[in-house]
């Protein structure tokens, strides 16, 4: 039996990344569109980890993809909050209506 090497990584990562470019180009609905931004993201970890193991970094892979987890926290986080402030504002969560913010 053959190892997995880097490409069959750097494959479903990819797979990855659009899954989550078509979830948030299709999706109409707030939640829809942040578990997009999740599979882009997760689709990036999985490069950074694959680089780490297959190439000489060490653990840089490792710390790089530790910040992309911190920056997803941190966007689910603020996104939440928006959520929730636009249905306070206007009863539903819809993203057509956002049009309809001023500022």
């Amino acid at each position: 039996m053959q190892p997995v090497g880097l490409n069959v990584y750097l494959m479903i990562a990819g797979i990855l990344f659009v899954c989550g470019v078509v979830c948030m180009a299709t999706k109409r609905n707030a939640i829809g569109v942040l578990m997009g931004v999740e599979l882009v993201l997760n689709g990036a970890n999985l490069n950074f980890v694959a680089f780490a193991r297959y190439t000489k970094l060490g653990l840089d892979g490792q710390v790089i993809s530790l910040f992309v987890i911190v920056l997803a926290a941190a966007e689910a986080a603020i996104a939440l909050a928006i959520a929730l402030n636009f249905y306070n504002n206007h009863l539903t969560i819809d993203v057509d209506r956002a049009d309809e913010l001023h500022g």
